[in-house]
């Protein structure tokens, strides 16, 4: 009954960021359309980021991760690859909420990246440092970095979520 209300209310929040984004004229990252004000950080700066190193923690047992990882140095990280077989335990520390879980979590200058988030969007969410939790791509979608399959390509939204767990669309593909 609770990941059926959770699903729920994802939608709900979903739908209202993206009305609110599909609404507006006014040019602002996505996260800041569901967040108020007072969660996200509205600055953005324009100096390089100096921290692209990541502590990432996976089940012994899953082989996309390390395409993930991969994804990840060819784009600049510096990764601390953890593996555990208690990958549940790691989402239950950094709060990562039920419905947003993928198949393995990573710390990356505080936020919490949750799933197979491309590199981009890691980036921008460094630059923009919304008071935000972190990023999730829920599941598994095949096209994503780490779970590509030829040309095929799933639709998929990378969400940022907070602590409150009220989760916007941050980006999508």
């Amino acid at each position: 009954m609770g990941r059926i209300v959770a699903r729920v209310v994802v939608t709900i929040c979903l739908t209202v960021g993206m009305l609110g984004i599909l609404g507006s004229n006014a040019p602002m990252s996505h996260a800041q359309a569901a967040f108020p004000t007072s969660v996200v950080n509205t600055q953005s700066t324009t100096n390089h980021i100096q921290n692209l190193h990541a502590t990432v923690y996976r089940s012994p047992e899953c082989t996309c991760c390390g395409g993930w990882i991969d994804h990840l140095k060819g784009n600049g990280f510096k990764i601390k690859d953890f593996r555990t077989p208690d990958i549940e335990a790691v989402k239950q520390k950094y709060n990562v909420p039920d419905n947003l879980t993928s198949c393995h979590t990573a710390i990356i200058d505080g936020y919490v990246i949750e799933g197979h988030v491309p590199a981009q969007d890691i980036k921008r969410l460094l630059q923009e440092k919304p008071n935000v939790l972190g990023l999730s791509v829920p599941q598994m979608p095949v096209g994503t970095p780490g779970m590509e399959m030829g040309n095929q390509k799933d639709p998929f939204s990378v969400l940022a979520f907070d602590n409150n767990s009220r989760v916007a669309v941050f980006n999508q593909y």
